[in-house]
């Protein structure tokens, strides 16, 4: 029997966020990230001397730009997302998209920097050592010999779920900002919220999908990953819970947590929506409450294909400290 919520026990949220930069607003990120090249000409977004000065940078973006990161990170919303249009990117000036696997932006490029200005006022962006090589702006692009996978390299539709959903310590933000469209424009970022899902389950199976009875392993980008462990697909907040599952990855330990999870699966799809992004386009994703994938797509290899960076970010740094490589802000 479906579960009937009281107003007293459904949590009040604020509509999906989305704004677009105004000319001037576009112009002002432009001169920070130009402003932080002078500053530091050999800068690689990896440096902590250029992180350092990138996080100080961060404070001068626009007050509206400022005040919808703020809002996000306080309450992402019943999407749990944020897109911000309009931000300084020239897919004319672009190199050619990159096209090999484990692909990442370690130089201070305009578009690296306006993703790290954005991420580091949400938060700590960081990276895993183990996936792309420990960098903290990653190239998600097409891949031809991984066409198939389900990875940030394949083409396929590609399953919901949370980023890096194995770790103790995956991310509390994804953010993805869009360089190039693909050819035909039609490659979608799903994204589906369980605080929009769950009203759509039975007690009984939120009851099990709380119980230590899935495994999730690590996915393909990550070269090495820990054991799996047991955990709960929901935590927190009874009212207002977290998710923790990758359709492809995580499986359950019995028959009746195997039947609660497709339940869940159906009920993320049922509420499920789609973005395509656009060049200048950063979506900031709620890896805590939303779980997301990608609708499939025709790459041509060409140099043109769809290219997009991404960024995690820690709301609290000290939460990697036991997982981190060293002064840095790479975990293992």
């Amino acid at each position: 029997m479906r579960s009937l919520l009281s107003d007293q026990r459904t949590p009040q949220h604020i509509d999906q966020s989305s704004m677009t930069l105004t000319d001037r607003e576009r112009g002002r990120v432009r001169a920070l990230t130009e402003e932080l090249g002078r500053s530091s000409p050999d800068g690689r977004v990896d440096d902590p001397r250029w992180l350092a000065l990138a996080r100080l940078q961060s404070c001068r973006l626009p007050v509206r730009l400022l005040e919808s990161l703020r809002n996000f990170r306080s309450e992402p919303g019943p999407d749990g997302t944020l897109l911000i249009g309009g931000l300084p990117v020239d897919p004319g000036a672009l190199p050619d998209t990159p096209t090999v696997p484990d692909s990442v932006e370690r130089a201070a490029t305009g578009p690296a920097a306006t993703a790290m200005l954005l991420g580091q006022q949400l938060g700590d962006v960081f990276a895993f050592r183990d996936e792309k090589h420990g960098a903290l702006v990653h190239n998600v692009v097409p891949v031809r010999s991984l066409a198939r996978s389900q990875s940030n390299g394949g083409s396929v539709d590609l399953e919901l779920h949370n980023e890096n959903a194995f770790h103790p310590h995956r991310p509390d933000v994804i953010g993805l900002l869009c360089l190039r469209s693909d050819h035909e424009g039609r490659a979608g970022t799903l994204f589906s919220s369980v605080r929009k899902a769950r009203v759509l389950l039975d007690d009984a199976d939120i009851a099990v999908l709380r119980e230590p009875r899935f495994v999730t392993e690590a996915p393909p980008s990550f070269r090495t990953g820990d054991a799996a462990v047991t955990h709960a697909v929901l935590g927190g907040s009874p009212d207002d819970p977290d998710i923790r599952v990758d359709f492809h990855a995580t499986g359950a330990l019995d028959a009746e947590a195997a039947a609660a999870l497709r339940r869940l699966g159906g009920a993320l799809a049922e509420v499920a929506s789609e973005l395509v992004l656009r060049p200048g386009d950063m979506a900031f994703l709620d890896n805590r409450v939303v779980v997301h994938g990608r609708t499939e797509f025709t790459p041509r290899y060409d140099g043109r294909d769809r290219w997009l960076h991404r960024v995690y970010v820690h709301l609290d740094g000290r939460r990697g400290l036991s997982h981190r490589v060293g002064p840095g802000p790479v975990l293992a």
